[in-house]
């Protein structure tokens, strides 16, 4: 997701959506662990839109 498209979004979904990637990444790790990820990229770009939805909610706080 690009961050213009975050930046439209209120504090509420952005934290929303912060628990639900976050839930996301935590069961693809499992996935991982477990043999069942076909596609590791999938983590690193996970991990970048958390990394986004962070940075935005720091910057709505000020």
């Amino acid at each position: 997701m690009k961050a213009s498209q975050l930046r439209r979004k209120s504090k509420s979904e952005l934290q929303k959506m912060l628990r639900e990637w976050r839930e996301k990444l935590r069961e693809l790790r499992f996935n991982l662990a477990s043999g069942k990820v076909k596609n590791i990229r999938e983590i690193r770009e996970v991990k970048k839109d958390i990394a986004r939805i962070l940075t935005i909610l720091n910057e709505k706080r000020d």
